[in-house]
């Protein structure tokens, strides 16, 4: 029986048109791939899936955080892409084995390459773990500049670059310049922080950081003149910097012995040496001021401000404060030394009792001022045969550049050319004389500092 086709073509007396080409011209349908099986399939995204991580894990833009001066600097940038991109690399070849080991196992989908390839896998995914939470810490901290607070932020990072300055322009001989420098950030919690130049640090995965951070409290930008915190903290990375680590201590050490005083308690003070040193260039560096930004830390109730904890690297409170006091007399500031030791010895007239050694407590008007003396007034090769003291130099004068620049920041007019650091004791004062409202104070700080 005749196809239609050929029924057509014997009517119309010609060949149909698919007998009218050739072979070779016509035009074949595209050929269905097969549908790969399931391990196939799995086994390719897992590939794809490692890679697509590492590429994820990219460094940051330069303008990724804003071009403004909130932003983070270049050099801050360039810090933590240079660690991102060295656990990145890494991360990009063991990705390239785990992709390898995939083909392998697709030609030969036996036991032992499949389970070649998931350990490669769960190395992989171990590395993009760990680089991921570099990267959000990092994502974390310089996105607050693209917050309300990014000015108060910058205001504290100028505040801690002129600490840095301030040192570096009066030691006695040249040194290296660190840098990037410090970066602060907001956290929540009650007490500020820092994290040093140069330590493996948890949130980094245990490596290294490359530029100090300040971790600051809302509630100390929020209250400008609570700020002192941010000279406490540089002063953590100055020692660092300045190479005196070391030196400190053994000085502070071998003074007190020198001077008589039992070893057991010489060693207390030794412990003290990083949050001591801490204070005493806070103090060096702003002036008296800060030790009334201290005290409203310090002064909680009396069994906690006696307090000993024999393994804590902080004075004791009751201590602290007096410590803080006789640097103030030997600055030449006497009167402000007395009136803060007057009003913290009317809070707390005796120590609570079973807190503080007696050692110590016997000991203290002897030892405090030999400490103070060996940290503060003594000379270290690192300073370039200088002292703390003669290194910032903070006197009457500087002190009188204070009061002029409080009145200005209660006016709200331009406090002029004063150091950056000053303005924490300035914004203390304003508020202390009632110079303006506490709201117009720090507005008016964080103008003076973030405008430019």
């Amino acid at each position: 029986m005749a196809t239609p086709t050929e029924t057509l073509s014997s009517l119309t007396g010609r060949a149909s048109p698919a007998a009218e080409q050739p072979a070779a011209s016509r035009k074949a349908k595209p050929a269905r791939r097969p549908s790969p099986g399931l391990t196939t399939t799995w086994l390719r995204a897992q590939a794809i899936n490692t890679t697509r991580h590492a590429a994820g894990l990219r460094p940051f833009k330069s303008d990724e955080f804003g071009t403004g001066a909130e932003a983070p600097t270049a050099g801050h940038l360039q810090a933590a892409n240079k660690m991102i991109k060295g656990l990145r690399s890494g991360l990009l070849k063991i990705s390239g084995r785990v992709r390898t080991s995939a083909e392998r196992a697709m030609e030969a989908p036996s036991t032992p390459r499949l389970q070649a390839m998931v350990r490669r896998k769960a190395r992989a995914h171990h590395w993009v773990r760990g680089i991921e939470k570099i990267w959000n810490f990092y994502f974390e901290l310089f996105g607050q500049r693209q917050t309300r607070y990014a000015k108060w932020l910058l205001s504290c990072d100028r505040i801690a670059l002129d600490c840095y300055r301030a040192c570096y322009l009066g030691l006695g001989q040249a040194k290296s310049i660190p840098a990037p420098p410090p970066f602060c950030y907001m956290a929540t919690g009650f007490a500020p922080a820092t994290f040093r130049r140069g330590i493996p640090l948890k949130k980094l995965g245990k490596q290294f950081n490359p530029f100090p951070l300040v971790q600051l409290p809302a509630h100390r930008l929020t209250n400008p003149w609570t700020l002192g915190a941010v000279l406490h903290e540089t002063g953590h990375n100055l020692q660092t910097d300045l190479g005196l680590s070391r030196d400190v201590p053994r000085k502070v050490g071998g003074s007190l012995l020198n001077a008589g005083i039992d070893r057991q308690v010489a060693r207390t003070w030794v412990r003290w040496n990083r949050e001591m040193f801490a204070d005493m260039l806070a103090v060096l560096l702003g002036g008296p001021m800060i030790v009334g930004s201290l005290v409203d830390i310090l002064a909680r109730e009396p069994e906690t401000v006696s307090h000993f904890n024999p393994r804590g690297p902080h004075p004791t409170p009751l201590f602290r404060t007096l410590i803080n006091t006789e640097l103030l007399r030997r600055m030449g500031f006497v009167e402000d030394a007395k009136a803060y030791k007057r009003l913290w010895l009317k809070i707390y007239p005796k120590p609570a009792p079973g807190g503080i050694p007696r050692s110590l407590l016997r000991s203290f008007l002897k030892a405090c001022p030999v400490a103070v003396d060996a940290m503060c007034f003594q000379p270290y090769r690192a300073l370039g045969n200088k002292s703390l003291y003669q290194v910032l130099a903070f006197g009457k004068k500087e002190q009188q550049m204070i009061e002029e620049a409080a009145v200005r920041l209660a006016d709200g007019t331009d406090p002029g050319i004063i150091p950056e650091r000053f303005l924490i004791g300035a914004v203390r004062l304003a508020l202390d004389r009632q110079h303006a409202r506490p709201g117009i104070l720090t507005r008016n700080f964080y103008r003076a500092l973030a405008s430019g």
